[in-house]
């Protein structure tokens, strides 16, 4: 029943804003749908696998953390790629986007590996890609 009227509500708000015209490309991005539903997998399992190594480091105080602040680049074409990839870091536990510029993210990480593997950029690509197609 709530996910019902959930999606009523957003179908009811899409179709104001379309009579309305306050609708543009940006506003309702539905060219990413497609990258998004190769996309979504892929963060759910890093979610998942970063969750996992959070919980560990609380429960085992033997393992280190070393928080650091980055910079990424960010080199997505608009400004929602920009933000799912920025949304994407907050959502993986153990870093967290502080800030986002036209070309970099300013991010905070709890451990050198959540660091290292944000440097590697998979993330970014992988977003670049849902945005792309």
């Amino acid at each position: 029943l709530l996910l019902s009227l959930g999606i009523a509500s957003v179908l009811l708000v899409v179709l104001c804003a379309k009579r309305l015209g306050i609708l543009d490309a940006e506003g309702l991005p539905l060219r990413l749908l497609p990258g998004l539903a190769r996309y979504a997998p892929w963060l759910v399992g890093q979610i998942v696998s970063a969750s996992v190594d959070v919980a560990r480091r609380i429960v085992d105080p033997h393992l280190p953390i070393s928080p650091s602040i980055i910079h990424v680049d960010a080199s997505q074409h608009s400004a929602v790629g920009r933000v799912s990839y920025a949304n994407s870091i907050t959502l993986t536990p153990g870093t967290i986007s502080l800030d986002v510029t036209d070309n970099q993210i300013e991010v905070h990480a709890l451990t050198d590996d959540a660091a290292e593997e944000l440097t590697q950029g998979e993330m970014a690509r992988r977003v670049y890609a849902m945005e792309d197609k």
